[in-house]
């Protein structure tokens, strides 16, 4: 058996001065201290970068060809073939097409698409729709993210508070009526938010389920008048992890307690051995998507 040698710090170092664990904290403190100063002023070089200039949307029929065109370069000889582009390729090419016009839509499951694109595009915006219904895990994730990596996190909520969806709906809305409760809390402010971008990458991958089985890497998204980037659209489910585990990227805590995915709170169950990963959303009712990606 190898045996491996451990300083533990608690002698004195070669100048002669302590070096104990006091100290190493402290050097510890203070180098979080310096990464944090840096990243402060780095969020403010690029939002005084963003602030000062005006952004042109291009038309739909401009966007609508790029989409064309990134799903020629991209696409290889079909969906799930060998040739298809890396996730860091589609990124790449996203990034040089749209720039500061591209976000990232995140339901905060995971982080692995918010730091796969900020490692080209630091900063950019990343779309959370806070409908007011999430669990505490994810409101949890959403701040750890924010935290723990360079994006500029953007919470787009109804323009109605659940009292007052209740007050003009009634109670409970998404149990009597699931699909009108997705697009009040969800699809429409996610649409008024999109029209200020030029594309949005989506961690949508054809591994969530069969209706997504055919997702493409670049389209052109006509409901919402822009491209849409599905960077990971042939990871698999252990890919996922193994690249959140292998870089230390933040993910839901509710993942590893029976929620392959994660809605709001009054809509998803845990998923029993064997069922679809999306079988715990909206469980005993005709409806699987909340809207946004159909």
């Amino acid at each position: 058996m190898t045996t491996v040698s451990v300083a533990l710090g608690v002698g004195p170092n070669a100048s002669g001065a302590p070096s104990g664990p006091a100290s190493s904290l402290a050097g510890a403190a203070a180098a979080a201290r310096r990464r944090a100063a840096e990243r402060d002023r780095s969020r403010a070089r690029h939002r005084a970068r963003v602030d000062g200039r005006e952004r042109r949307r291009r038309s739909d029929a401009e966007l609508s060809q790029i989409a064309a065109r990134g799903r020629r370069e991209l696409g290889g000889s079909g969906i799930g073939s060998p040739d298809e582009a890396s996730a860091h390729e589609v990124i790449a090419w996203a990034v040089e097409q749209f720039g500061d016009s591209l976000a990232v839509a995140s339901s905060m499951t995971d982080s692995v698409l918010a730091a796969l694109v900020s490692e080209q595009l630091p900063w950019v915006d990343v779309l959370f729709g806070d409908t007011g219904y999430h669990f505490a895990e994810t409101l949890g994730t959403r701040d750890a993210v924010e935290h723990s990596l360079d994006v500029t996190i953007v919470d787009v909520r109804p323009r109605l508070s659940v009292a007052e969806q209740a007050e003009a709906y009634g109670p409970d809305l998404f149990a009597r009526d699931p699909e009108a409760c997705c697009r009040i809390r969800k699809v429409e402010p996610m649409r008024d938010m999109l029209a200020g971008y030029e594309a949005w990458a989506t961690g949508v991958r054809r591994a969530d389920s069969g209706s997504r089985a055919s997702a493409e890497l670049v389209s052109w998204d006509a409901s919402n008048n822009l491209v849409k980037i599905n960077p990971i659209a042939a990871w698999s489910d252990d890919e996922l992890v193994g690249y959140a585990l292998a870089n230390g990227l933040t993910v839901n805590p509710l993942l590893n307690d029976g929620y392959p995915s994660i809605g709001c709170e009054p809509c998803t169950r845990r998923v029993a051995a064997g069922e679809d990963a999306r079988a715990g959303r909206w469980s005993g009712v005709d409806k699987s998507e909340c809207g946004l990606h159909i």
